[in-house]
């Protein structure tokens, strides 16, 4: 890639898409792995087509869509259909995700994921920032923001990597313990530090 990119990531319920959308009002471009997911099984796509075919049409609501909530509650209370989607849908995220990273302007672009540690998209950034919360506010939180049942969020916990993992391969870390306007400095300072780094790693570049 020819500008840095930081790979932002954290468990379910971390604020991963406040931290993201507090960068994208510093002008930093965002490639979010959750909407590449959404994109690749769009209504009507090979691999939403695929799905169905597997798990059954009551995944697809009266249009067509996916029904996302119905989806992770299946696959994730049964480790082998979980295995099955991933190999199907991985390799077409990552596919999308090189383009738009490929595509990115400015000082640095961030890359969204929250299997960014689980999968190989680790080797696509140059700096991994992990958003920080217990699993306590995890559970509090994911809760109360949608519909899945204590079960299905605490399998979605124990299927990501353990916090102490995923801190020891954090290059930078963000606590989201507090409130919005706490994550909204700590974003800023840094925000300040990548352009300090992305500044320096251009100029040291030959140049070609």
């Amino acid at each position: 890639m020819s500008i840095m990119i930081v790979g932002l990531t954290g468990g379910i319920g971390s604020g991963k898409s406040a931290a993201a959308e507090l960068f994208a009002a510093q002008g930093i471009e965002l490639v979010d792995t959750d909407l590449l997911a959404r994109e690749v099984v769009e209504a009507g796509s090979p691999a939403l087509l695929a799905i169905a075919e597997h798990f059954g049409d009551d995944l697809l609501d009266s249009a067509g869509n996916l029904d996302r909530a119905r989806l992770r509650a299946l696959v994730f209370a049964d480790p082998e259909k979980k295995v099955w989607l991933e190999a199907l849908l991985h390799p077409l995220i990552r596919a999308l995700m090189m383009s738009r990273l490929a595509a990115c302007t400015g000082p640095y672009c961030l890359l969204v994921s929250p299997l960014l540690l689980e999968t190989d998209q680790a080797e696509a950034v140059d700096r991994v920032l992990v958003i920080d919360v217990s699993k306590e506010t995890q559970l509090a939180r994911t809760l109360q923001r949608d519909g899945s049942s204590l079960e299905t969020i605490e399998a979605i916990i124990e299927a990501q990597i353990a916090r102490p993992d995923r801190l020891a391969r954090a290059d930078d870390m963000i606590s989201n313990e507090s409130d919005l306007a706490s994550l909204a400095d700590a974003v800023l300072a840094q925000h300040k530090q990548y352009c300090v780094m992305s500044k320096a790693a251009q100029m040291s570049k030959p140049n070609e």
